[in-house]
């Protein structure tokens, strides 16, 4: 995050608003007081110069009273009148003038050439030489613009008008008193304003650090480290903030210890998982795929991260949104090839929100090839064993209805008939122990009796017992050690497994053909193969005939009386001694299967 400027931050604000919050009381204060001063020094005035006129009109009155000798003899009243303005003039007073009924000047402070001379333009002094009445106003000289108090009063003999005082008093001096105390007010608000702001970045610090120190913490807090905290400086609301933070990081990091455990365990069961799991938003975008998931898809997730679902699992043409998809639950979706047959199932889920809105959905798949490979098999076997024994019954029911017909009194073909009927439930029983006996492998329920057996002369014995009841145009060539080799195995299974090989070697060889039986001693373990002459099989069918009910030539397989079970006994009890069995052929140059058993390698058991 971009440190905050000094400009933008709450410290500056801070300040404004303490100087602005103390700029709005000065300005209200100043109002006050200047408004009161300047009301306070004109009533000073005013005042000041009212008690100086109350003696000044008291002598005048006195003087215009007083009776003059008609000789003339003594002062005149205009020289009286002059002698008192003398006596009280004053500074305050600018102008100052003694007018009688006549409105002619009588006495002046200054311009005594208007003495005797009548004075005109002025409606104050004529009211009050007329009526009596007193007036009092302040006005701006023209010419100088100063202020000027101007009083006009009337002298009085009883209620008799003798005259008028006209006063002009200049009052720049109390006005300038009052701008000085103003400046005086203004240098003060500027210093208070400039200690405010020093003391509001002290004060705003105070304020500010601790919210910058949380803000610190918090950018820390983001990256997930929850080691620090920070200081409480006090016990008010900040420090309140401070220690309540410090709890929150305590909280978040108890709950991010929690969550980053629950994900771990999330990740560790999603990694581990057989079944792919995906994750998509409500749009159906992929977000999140666990390595199964990308196993079977068959591509990495960076590469399949914002991709469609519906085009990732080929489903677009089964649906055109993936709520149509959910709501089936599941489906099995094909992704076989030319080179392989592949099936993954699909499970759907909805992720909602505490309003139940959807936020995404999970997708479960996983691999059920096998599952229906097995399926198949299992199908495919119900549906041989049908056939198989379909077969002879049918033969059976038509044999015992020519029978029934009378044919048994025919003393030719009604042996055959039974020799017929015969010969197909002997198939028939060899068939159902056949089955008896996968079914006891199949579940482990067939006990293995296994001893110390010198394999040699073992399997010299068997094949000595096929050489008594062969044909004489086959021959079979053996190729064995000469020294003795012992094993521990079951005697008659390992029997029953050369008997159903070299059987079928037999069955399949041509007339004169030639079974070669050859054991070969390795280092852990003895290898026997088992060769034929006959037409062999295809390399596409070769892994085909350990299954059940497999034939290579199913028509030739069924006049030889085979059952289509003995290699797929074979195999069974070749990996129960803990050997492996295969084939290799090519077509028209025969068929070899090869087992293998593994050497003794400590003293054993007689019985497992």
């Amino acid at each position: 995050m971009k440190k905050v400027s000094f400009f933008q931050s709450i410290r500056l604000k801070f300040i404004v608003i303490l100087i602005l919050l103390l700029l709005l009381a000065i300005q209200v204060i100043g109002a006050y007081f200047a408004q009161r001063l300047e009301t306070s020094l004109e009533e000073n005035f005013m005042n000041n110069v009212e008690q100086r006129l109350q003696d000044l009109t008291y002598y005048l009155e006195e003087t215009f009273k007083k009776e003059r000798p008609e000789d003339g003899g003594g002062p005149s009243l205009q020289q009286e009148v002059q002698n008192i303005l003398n006596l009280y003039d004053s500074e305050l007073y600018s102008d100052l003038q003694v007018i009688d009924t006549q409105s002619r000047v009588i006495g002046a402070n200054s311009q005594l050439d208007r003495v005797g001379k009548r004075i005109t333009g002025e409606s104050g002094v004529t009211l009050a030489l007329l009526f009596g009445q007193d007036r009092q106003q302040i006005l701006r000289d023209p010419y100088t613009g100063q202020r000027m108090l101007v009083r006009i009063i009337p002298l009085f003999n009883d209620e008799e008008v003798l005259g008028a005082v006209y006063l002009e008093a200049s009052m720049e001096e109390v006005y300038t008193q009052l701008q000085s105390i103003n400046q005086i007010f203004l240098n003060g608000t500027i210093l208070a304003i400039i200690v405010s702001a020093l003391l509001g970045v002290l004060v705003a610090r105070t304020i500010t650090k601790p919210i910058t120190e949380m803000r610190k913490q918090a950018m820390i807090m983001s990256t997930g480290d929850f080691s620090q905290k920070v200081n409480v400086y006090g016990a008010d609301e900040i420090g309140q903030l401070a220690s309540t933070f410090n709890d929150m990081n305590d909280k978040l990091k108890q709950a991010h210890l929690t969550t980053e455990g629950e994900r771990r365990k999330l990740s560790s069961v999603l990694s581990n998982m057989s079944d792919g799991v995906i994750a998509t938003d409500q749009n159906g975008i992929i977000t999140l795929m666990n390595e199964s998931a990308a196993a079977l898809i068959g591509k990495p997730f960076e590469d399949l991260r914002g991709q469609q679902l519906m085009e990732v699992l080929q489903l677009d043409d089964k649906a055109d949104d993936l709520s149509e998809i959910q709501e089936a639950g599941s489906m099995i979706i094909d992704f076989s090839d030319d080179e392989q047959f592949f099936l993954i199932k699909a499970n759907f889920s909805v992720v909602q929100d505490e309003n139940e809105k959807v936020t995404g959905y999970i997708t479960v798949i996983s691999d059920v090839t096998e599952e229906e490979k097995v399926e198949r098999e299992r199908r495919e076997f119900v549906s041989n064993v049908s056939h198989e024994l379909r077969t002879p019954l049918t033969t059976m029911r038509s044999y015992l209805e020519a029978l029934t017909d009378g044919a048994w009194e025919n003393k030719e073909i009604a042996p055959r008939f039974l020799d017929v009927t015969q010969n197909e439930t002997d198939r028939m029983i060899r068939l159902v122990n056949d089955l008896l006996q996968l079914s006891k492998l199949d579940h482990k329920e067939h006990t293995i009796y296994k001893e110390r057996v010198n394999i040699i002369p073992f399997f010299h014995h068997i094949l000595d017992r096929f050489e008594m009841n062969k044909s004489e145009n086959i021959v079979i060539d053996r190729h064995m050690p000469q020294e003795n080799v012992f094993l521990w195995l079951d005697k008659d299974k390992i029997n029953q497994v050369i008997d159903n090989i070299v059987s079928n070697a037999i069955k399949y060889s041509p007339e004169g053909g030639t079974i070669k039986f050859r054991v070969v001693k390795e280092k852990q373990r003895l290898l026997v193969s088992i060769s034929d002459q006959g037409m062999g099989i295809a390399r596409e069918k070769l892994e085909k005939i350990f299954e059940r009910f497999y034939r290579a030539d199913k028509a030739r397989s069924r006049e030889l009386g085979g059952t289509g079970l003995g290699l797929a006994i074979a195999k069974e009890i070749i990996e129960t001694h803990h050997g492996q069995i295969w084939a290799e052929s090519k077509e028209g140059k025969g068929t070899t299967i090869l087992f293998t058993l593994p050497l003794i390698k400590k003293k054993r058991g007689v019985k497992s």
